[in-house]
């Protein structure tokens, strides 16, 4: 079969001779019985002529080219036989041209595209036509200058008549509005933006028209949300715009825009400057567009610290780390901790890895240092004398005027978490330990408290004694309390506009309407340049009512606070409830600066105020700029008590969970004289009540102003004693004294000390008065109550914090240490946070 070799050979080499295979429908099964035939042997032996092969395979070729060239519109149509072993041009298939081309158009449109989206810069705007007069005009459009923008709902410009004159009106951008709620971009690169923020406040032009009377400013009055535009007669705190001054500057310069400028505080107002889009852009801005630190606050080792300390430590160093977050970290450490706190508690550093972190830690504290001093600038206290020791043989009684207040704690909380100086005058150390409650049994035999004494060793003067005591208000069932009349008043004026004041102090009043009853009733009066009421006295079951009117005042103006008492005094007199509680409710950072604004002035006033029977509560606010010295004599000479909301977690507790105790008197006019036995008593001192000091003689003056006990309220006061049997370095120095008896001959057994307390009820004007007697005790430190190791740590530290002269132990890990075996059950946390709040201390004063 050599021969049929060849012809393989030869076929194929025509074959790839061609571009393209020279194939037909079934060509393979042709082909296939071709080669059968070639290869069929037969056993007969035969002569074949020797061209016969050849022949063969020349049918063979020609037939295959004739069914290749057959015409695809013609199948009975052969073509012109070809041999195959000839060239044959390729020819270009139509239907791949029109691919190629599809593919090649769909990528430049794709190109394109991108091109267009990487040089758009506006998202939330279209392309709008400008309209002038009903004629319509290309962007270009070029109107006069000093022209005001206004463009009505269907994108058209409307004409405004001011004193009949129609001024030139041209368009800002020739863009219309969309609203976008969130715009989301993703990329691995870093992109530099410039957010804009724009009103899509639209005011139809058929409101103002059908306004001819009300003039251009009324007319936009309500169109405009969140932007305050009233006329002159507005609510104290709101932005106004005198129509008069409109008017008068169109006269002068022909200029609206110009008319405004100055006029709404906190907003832009400027003239376009002839081209669509050249003006400026107004910013409106809340609160959540500012940048804020999403950082968390890190403490190592007690001390406030920063990541990059956090990340210097060598991991193997940390003992425990926890996260403390939401109110379990702001009611401890503060608004810096509105992010969260990571406690780091470390083993034993090495040497190079404790000179780092100090080194760290004291580029922190001179950082921190500097803050304190600006943030002190403008807070105002009143200065004080810590009471010295009095020689019992020469003055044996001591008398004061119990106090509720519990501002100073919470503001000196203020100070330590946000790393201030703590101003030592505003350290009241009763108010400090005033502030939590103490386990006194309730009143019986229909008492409106129960008195409770306790005598120990002093934890800071070794040998000296320590004197507590304590009174428990009787605690009256929510159903049982006298229906309410409450007045809050507001102050509004410019210095509230802080996140920490005003926005604050509506929250925490919206606490206060939770814990009110249908049958209470609220009124709200605001003062900033003058004072007004905003709410007249409303149901609590209208709660809806009294929010809303709370959620529309803005901070604006100056202060005129004496006038503000005044209003509020008058409203909740003229709804007075007999036998009920009658309130008024103040809030206010004490900045006043407008009419009765001097503390005197104020003195005067609420003490005249008070014999109305309306009870007061003081709320200060805010920091950098607070007059404490002026909320404090409010409440002491007002028949009130007064607190410090330096979070929402405090306006909880003061409002929420004490809200019995702080509005609801039960005994006024509260007094205490002690007389101690000189037998016992060599010295004394009164531990705080510095400025609620009475002289002997007032005690039973019924006309003499005292503090007010209110229903489940605790109050708590702590004496220094030096024993007779110790020559202590703080003893006074003795004078020889002619006329006064120095012995004592009597014998009153092992009595220590006899107490006498003076109260008036809530409605009536003559006191009553209980006695107790306090025994001498010997016994040791360790077996004192709970109450009283926390309530000495309370007042060592504010002793501290004031750096007393007359303590020898000022050890703030002693005071710590202290404060943890005194925590008790502790249920909400308050004493637990007090001894991390000395720990924070401790570690600003390394």
């Amino acid at each position: 079969m050599e021969n049929n070799h060849d012809i393989d050979k030869k076929f194929n080499e025509a074959s790839q001779s061609l571009e393209e295979p020279a194939t037909f429908p079934g060509f393979d099964k042709v082909w296939a019985k071709v080669e059968e035939k070639l290869d069929k042997k037969e056993d007969k032996k035969r002569i074949v002529p020797i061209w016969f092969p050849y022949g063969i395979a020349a049918s063979l070729i020609i037939g295959l080219g004739a069914f290749y060239f057959i015409n695809k519109n013609d199948v009975s149509e052969i073509n012109k036989p070809a041999i195959a072993q000839n060239k044959v041009s390729p020819k270009v298939n139509s239907d791949v041209q029109a691919i190629d081309s599809t593919v090649k158009s769909n990528i430049e449109k794709q190109i394109n595209g991108l091109k267009e989206n990487h040089n758009q810069k506006i998202l939330a705007y279209e392309d709008a036509k400008i309209f002038h007069d009903n004629q319509e005009f290309e962007k270009g459009f070029i109107p006069k200058e000093n022209s005001i923008i206004i463009r009505n709902e269907s994108n058209r410009i409307v004409p405004i008549k001011i004193n009949n004159e129609v001024p030139q009106v041209s368009v800002d951008s020739g863009y219309k509005e969309k609203n976008i709620e969130e715009v989301v971009v993703l990329g691995y690169n870093k992109t530099q933006t410039n957010p804009r923020s724009f009103s899509s406040t639209t005011v139809n032009s058929q409101k103002v028209e059908n306004r001819p009377n009300q003039g251009f400013l009324n007319s936009l009055q309500g169109e405009a949300p969140g932007l305050a535009i009233n006329s002159t007669s507005g609510t104290p705190g709101s932005s106004r715009i005198d129509n008069n001054n409109i008017r008068n500057e169109f006269k002068q310069n022909n200029n609206i825009s110009q008319a405004l400028i100055g006029t709404v505080s906190g907003l832009p107002i400027v003239p376009n400057q002839g081209i669509p889009g050249s003006s400026k852009q107004i910013l409106i801005r809340g609160m959540s567009t500012l940048n804020t630190n999403s950082s968390p606050l890190y403490v190592i080792n007690g001390k406030i610290s920063d990541s990059k300390a956090f990340s210097n430590l060598n991991p193997n160093t940390i003992e425990s780390v926890s996260v403390l977050k939401d109110a379990a970290a702001t009611s401890i450490y503060g608004s810096r901790a509105s992010n969260g706190v990571v406690i780091i508690k470390t083993k034993k550093l090495s040497r190079k890895e404790r000179k780092a972190f100090e080194k760290l830690q004291k580029a922190q504290d001179s950082i921190t240092i500097s803050k304190q001093i600006q943030k002190q600038n403008n807070e105002e206290y009143d200065a004080f004398v810590e009471n010295p020791f009095e020689l019992t043989k020469n003055q044996s009684v001591s008398t004061f005027s119990i106090d509720v207040d519990k501002a100073a704690y919470s503001n000196i909380r203020r100070m330590i978490n946000n790393g201030e100086y703590v101003n030592k005058n505003a350290v009241r150390i009763e108010e400090m330990i005033n502030y939590f409650k103490y386990d006194y049994p309730q009143p019986k035999n229909n008492q409106p408290f129960s008195i409770n004494t306790e005598y120990n060793d002093s934890p800071w003067n070794k040998q000296h004694k320590l004197l507590k005591i304590g009174l428990q208000g009787k605690e009256i069932p929510t159903d049982k309390l006298p229906n309410s009349n409450f007045v809050f008043l507001i102050d509004v004026s410019g210095s509230m506009d802080e996140p920490n004041k005003l926005p604050l102090l509506k929250s925490s009043f919206k606490v206060l309407l939770d814990q009110l009853r249908p049958t209470d009733k609220v009124g709200i009066v605001v003062y900033a340049g003058s004072a007004g009421m905003v709410l007249p006295p409303t149901s609590a079951k209208e709660k809806n009512k009294i929010i809303e009117a709370l959620d529309k005042l803005q901070a604006g103006g100056s202060t005129a606070g004496g006038q503000g008492i005044e209003l509020a005094y008058k409203l909740a007199q003229e709804n007075f409830i007999k036998n009920g509680n009658n309130r008024v409710i103040i809030a206010t950072d004490g900045d006043f600066n407008v009419g009765a604004s001097s503390t005197g002035d104020l003195q005067t006033l609420v003490e005249e105020k008070r014999k109305s029977g309306v009870f007061l509560t003081c709320l200060g606010f805010g920091m950098g700029n607070f007059k404490d010295n002026k909320m404090e004599t409010l409440a002491n000479k007002g028949n009130g008590n007064y607190a410090y909301i330096d979070n929402l977690q405090e306006a909880n507790k003061f409002l929420g969970k004490e809200f019995a105790g702080n509005m609801y008197a039960i005994a006024k006019d509260v007094k205490i004289q002690i007389e101690f036995n000189p037998k016992y008593v060599k010295s004394y001192r009164l531990i705080g009540y510095e400025n609620r000091k009475l002289k002997n003689e007032d005690f039973t003056n019924d006309k003499i102003d005292a503090g007010e006990l209110g229903s489940g309220h605790t109050v708590t006061a702590l004496y220094e004693v030096i024993p007779t049997d110790v020559n202590s370095e703080f003893l006074p120095k003795e004078n020889d004294l002619k006329y006064t008896k120095n012995t004592n001959d009597e014998n009153f057994n092992n009595e220590l000390a006899t107490v006498k307390f003076r109260y008036k009820k809530p409605d009536g004007d003559q006191s009553s008065e209980i006695v107790q007697v306090v025994k001498n005790t010997n016994q040791s430190f360790s077996s004192s109550s709970d109450d009283f190791k926390f309530a000495s740590s309370v007042a060592w530290f504010g002793l501290v914090l004031r750096n007393s002269n007359l303590i020898k132990n000022k050890d703030l890990k002693d005071i710590e240490s202290l404060a943890k075996k005194g925590r008790g059950k502790d249920e909400d946390g308050y004493r637990a946070e007090f001894v991390r709040l000395v720990e924070t201390y401790k570690s600003t004063q390394k």
